[in-house]
């Protein structure tokens, strides 16, 4: 399933890059979303990117992470298959990291955006609370606990999302965190205990 997303995101973005009309046809545009009802834009901006390099550092964080995911759906979710879940999941966290923008945005017809690094951002957070205290990588060198990481990491998307200085989706690398955290718990309330116990034997 891991390789199924990353080749069909590779393939799309790659034909993209030379075809703006594509990228202007199935962007996300929260205007074009709200006044021309055009919803297929709040699921199909994750299949684009704007260069080698945003195409590149989505996918390999999305390749380091999601099976690793895909294994802890296996351990406690038994109710469906592993891969299965993963593809819902990953659906819903593109439109769960979408919708802040969608409304904050709605009437701003010059506001676009592309990337999965909303719904990437969702499967690392996953991750991060199924085993709080694994090591990730910042800035892919330095390696410290998952939950540090998550607490930075959400700072920094937080303050970066109200300055509102650059031209990075922060609200969707934010609320896609914040879905991937929550999902398993929406699953199975009793997780929760899975997670604090980690942290109190820290």
């Amino acid at each position: 399933m891991t390789l199924f997303i990353i080749v069909i995101t590779a393939v799309v973005s790659v034909y993209a890059f030379q075809r703006p009309e594509i990228m202007y046809r199935y962007n996300f545009s929260p205007y074009q979303v709200i006044k021309r009802k055009e919803y297929y834009r709040l699921f199909s901006h994750a299949l684009l990117h704007v260069d080698w390099m945003h195409l590149i550092i989505n996918m390999l964080v999305l390749y380091s992470f999601a099976n690793v995911l895909i294994f802890f759906f296996n351990h406690y979710f038994a109710f469906m298959p592993a891969g299965l879940l993963f593809l819902i999941f990953y659906v819903l966290a593109i439109l769960a990291s979408s919708l802040v923008s969608l409304f904050k945005q709605k009437d701003n017809y010059s506001y676009s955006a592309v990337g999965a690094s909303g719904a990437v951002s969702a499967v690392v957070f996953a991750c991060i609370f199924f085993a709080p205290l694994e090591k990730v990588l910042f800035f892919g060198v330095l390696p410290i606990p998952g939950i540090v990481f998550g607490i930075a990491y959400l700072a920094y998307s937080y303050y970066m999302g109200k300055k509102n200085v650059d031209n990075i989706g922060h609200d969707a690398h934010f609320w896609g965190a914040i879905f991937g955290f929550l999902f398993p718990l929406v699953l199975e309330p009793r997780l929760i205990n899975v997670f604090l116990n980690q942290l109190l034997n820290w």
